[in-house]
């Protein structure tokens, strides 16, 4: 495995695929072509592909982090109940996002509150075993890629002094949304790698359809993005708009049937709000009414989350859609780095502007979208 991913990082074969991507935009007008996918960004940005690039070829990233688009009234209602005493356990990075009032979990904490981080939700199962007196409260984030694991997890049988507070959230209508967004303006997307292993490419179709833009499923190697980037080129000079798989050893057509299923049985998709995005239709992964014993939202009375409420001056809402770069938000870098984030694109792992400041991508220099970059 090693030395096939190796090929992946080859820097001959990437300047191979460089010069196809410059050939191939001599004949396309200008190209807006978003990710959805922290890793993707993560891979962009630390191998400078965006500085590779033609002028006329332009790569944003999109909503693609489960932190920075959970409402900030579900992390009001985690640090509502770790301050009652319930315990809650929580992600690292979900632990430092910032609710409705500015505070997070991590503050909560500090203030007394019950709050445990953990790694894994394996990590959830082991501290409720061990704990049978006390109450606790997973804090589950994330996107299909995470939410098999608790699915299966609530199938077994949890531990009875273990409930789940879901906030999983489905990528395929986002993209769906973003697709149609007149504002947004995206020409064609690069689909993310490990979400779409499980929920396949069919997930993407009905959406593909509706719209006919180009969408290529992508591995996380440089090679990978460089040739997702050099096929949605390809058909829009073809003009033969299509899903394609560039990440063929991991994304198949119909996805991971399994992980489907326990997802299918635990969960309802529902209505739900992403923070700086919108309410995106059949986006929510509730539990069901079958699960009502163990969903925290029924124990506690806990409504579905749902408004930005994001910090005066930040610009948020407008770096997780992709519209500006970070730089662009005039506390990028001052008020907000990632030793004092304020914004929750500044907070998730997968977070644009978290990203691009481990990066140093500073101010004016470093070819972005906007033209305001550098490394610093």
């Amino acid at each position: 495995m090693k030395g096939i991913l190796s090929r992946y990082r080859d820097p001959k074969l990437a300047k191979r695929v460089v010069e196809r991507i410059r050939d191939l935009a001599r004949d396309v007008p200008k190209i807006r072509i978003m990710h959805v996918c922290g890793t993707h960004e993560w891979t962009i940005t630390h191998w400078g592909i965006r500085s590779l690039l033609p002028e006329n070829v332009e790569i944003r990233a999109g909503p693609g982090c489960p932190v920075c688009i959970t409402p900030a009234s579900d992390i009001d209602s985690m640090i509502k109940l770790a301050k009652d005493g319930i315990n809650i356990l929580t992600y690292g990075d979900m632990s430092r996002a910032k609710g409705s009032r500015m505070i997070s979990l991590e503050d909560c904490r500090a203030d007394g509150g019950k709050v445990k981080i953990v790694y894994s939700f394996t990590d959830a199962l082991k501290i409720a075993k061990s704990n049978p007196s006390e109450e606790y409260i997973f804090f589950s984030a994330g996107f299909e890629t995470t939410a098999p694991i608790v699915a299966y997890s609530i199938l077994k049988g949890l531990p009875e002094n273990l409930k789940i507070f879901s906030v999983h959230r489905f990528v395929p209508p986002a993209v769906g949304l973003i697709a149609e967004s007149e504002d947004l303006a995206i020409d064609a997307f690069i689909n993310p790698g490990h979400a779409s292993t499980i929920s396949g490419m069919k997930a993407y179709k009905q959406y593909f359809d509706k719209t006919r833009k180009p969408m290529v499923f992508a591995g996380f190697e440089p090679l990978d993005v460089l040739l997702a980037i050099y096929m949605v080129l390809r058909q829009i000079r073809e003009r033969s708009p299509k899903m394609e798989n560039e990440y063929r050893r991991s994304v198949t057509w119909e996805g991971n049937l399994n992980a489907q299923k326990c997802m299918k049985d635990v969960f309802e998709l529902k209505n739900g709000y992403w923070r700086g995005v919108a309410v995106i239709p059949d986006s929510f992964m509730d539990l069901s009414e079958r699960f009502s014993g163990v969903d925290a939202r029924k124990a506690y009375g806990l409504d579905i989350g749902g408004g930005d409420h994001f910090p005066t001056e930040a610009r948020c809402a407008e770096v997780i859609k992709g519209l500006i770069d970070p730089p662009e938000c005039p506390l990028y870098m001052k008020e907000c780095t990632p030793a004092t984030p304020i914004g929750p694109a500044m907070v998730g792992v997968e977070g644009t502007c978290r990203i691009w400041a481990q990066h140093k991508i500073t101010g004016k220099g470093f070819r972005c979208f906007s033209g305001v970059c550098r490394m610093g």
